[in-house]
């Protein structure tokens, strides 16, 4: 009777129904089919304890910061600033897409958000100056994965809460790979503008330095403040996730953006991206209940011990299960669904938690720019009006690179816990 759950799982998903209810309706006939109906009734206080995490507090409030600066008029003063650093450079504008999410990541922390402000400002920009419009649009793609993986994070908040992590602990971590990751894509963006001779920012269209870099001060000033905040013990992440939306709040009204309908528009989108997670996280939860009930990853664990993996072996295994997992999974819905079926076993021979976390998180952002179900690739198309399967044609060598950024990663633990060792942090 188990092998008719997923049929019956497949079923409601073709029909359109919500991927949480989905989840959650097969945990519940799963409970049925493995002779575990009458666990149903402690279901509710193993979901309340999911959700009742700390660290999940500040999500909404990051979610709700991001945002209003993404609403605020900051999406110029960014790219004002990447342009007076980099712009003179053959395929400057190429560099400055990649160094505008670099500062976008700090702010808003979300692909999806960078990737749709930057179709709609840069890509129109690098298209008249030269620059094929497929292209300008794969690299917008392939860089707008830096910002969940530079603090601060939606999904390193995720994990941490998942996993009984610190967070600050995870934001540390995940700087030198986001940075990382931002130098290898200006590497391949240098490589093709000096083939296809792209062009430089002509100097009478650069912006004055100074007067960029001060226009500029309240936005990139934000992350230190909240980073800072948190790693020097002035501030939990939940109390600088408010100061960001007071800061955020500050900066709109600095650039003039904001206005009481934008407002109300991102208390809205961030009431329906918490809630859609939290509710992930509910569905979840009864899957993972059952999955310690029927000792899943007991198993797991005895039959990487028979195929005497090692944990450098086990966590490539890992890789690729989450590389094809966030290829047609959103990222909650893979964390929630994998991390505590996977990652135990990892922990258990001996994988420092913060360095999983990262490896996993950037592991998953990668199938945001990956076919069939890549989040930025469908936003960049219907923003810009690329086929979506030329614009995934075209993202492949920023895919290939990332990829090998992901090895490094795996390989060099130092990358991503150099940080937290260098503030006492490192082990979660």
């Amino acid at each position: 009777m188990i092998y008719l759950v997923p049929v019956v799982a497949l079923v409601f998903l073709l029909s359109g129904l919500a991927i949480a209810y989905v989840i959650g309706g097969a945990a519940v006939l799963a409970f049925f089919a493995t002779d575990n109906a009458r666990y149903l009734a402690i279901l509710p206080q193993q979901v309340f304890s999911k959700v009742d995490v700390f660290a999940l507090m500040a999500m909404p409030l990051f979610i709700l910061a991001g945002e209003l600066m993404n609403r605020g008029g900051i999406t110029g003063a960014l790219i004002n600033l990447s342009m007076a650093f980099v712009g003179r450079l053959r395929g400057g504008l190429g560099h400055v897409n990649v160094m505008t999410s670099v500062f976008f990541a700090g702010i808003s922390g979300s692909a999806v958000a960078d990737a749709a402000a930057l179709s709609n400002t840069l890509v129109p920009e690098m298209e008249k100056r030269g620059y094929s419009l497929t292209y300008a649009s794969a690299i917008t793609a392939a860089s707008s994965i830096i910002g969940p993986i530079v603090p601060p994070s939606i999904i390193l908040i995720f994990y941490g809460a998942l996993m009984g992590t610190s967070v600050t602990s995870l934001f540390l971590a995940g700087i030198v790979p986001g940075l990382v990751l931002a130098a290898a894509l200006i590497v391949v963006n240098a490589i093709t503008a000096w083939r296809y001779q792209h062009p430089r920012v002509e100097k009478a269209d650069m912006p004055p330095f100074f007067p960029t870099l001060l226009t500029s001060l309240p936005a990139v000033s934000l992350p230190m403040i909240i980073l800072g905040g948190i790693v020097f013990g002035l501030a939990t992440p939940t109390e600088a996730a408010a100061v960001a939306v007071f800061a955020a709040l500050a900066a709109g009204w600095f650039y003039e953006g904001l206005t009481v309908t934008s407002i109300l528009e991102a208390l809205r989108r961030t009431a329906t991206l918490s809630g859609s997670i939290f509710i992930i996280i509910c569905a979840v939860s009864a899957l993972g209940h059952l999955g310690a009930l029927e000792r899943i990853p007991e198993a797991i664990s005895n039959t990487v011990a028979e195929l005497g993996l090692g944990p450098m072996e086990y966590m490539l295994v890992m890789n690729v299960i989450f590389l094809i997992a966030g290829m047609v999974l959103d990222i909650p819905v893979a964390l929630a669904l994998l991390v505590p079926l996977l990652a135990p076993v990892a922990l258990a021979q001996g994988v420092d938690p913060v360095h999983l976390g990262i490896v996993l998180c950037f592991n998953l952002c990668i199938g945001l720019v990956s076919p069939p179900m890549g989040g930025c690739l469908m936003v960049v198309s219907a923003v810009t009006g690329v086929n979506y399967w030329k614009l995934a044609r075209a993202v492949i060598p920023f895919v290939l690179v990332q990829i090998g950024v992901l090895i490094l990663l795996v390989r060099v633990p130092a990358l991503c816990l150099a940080l937290p060792r260098a503030f006492g942090l490192a082990g979660g």
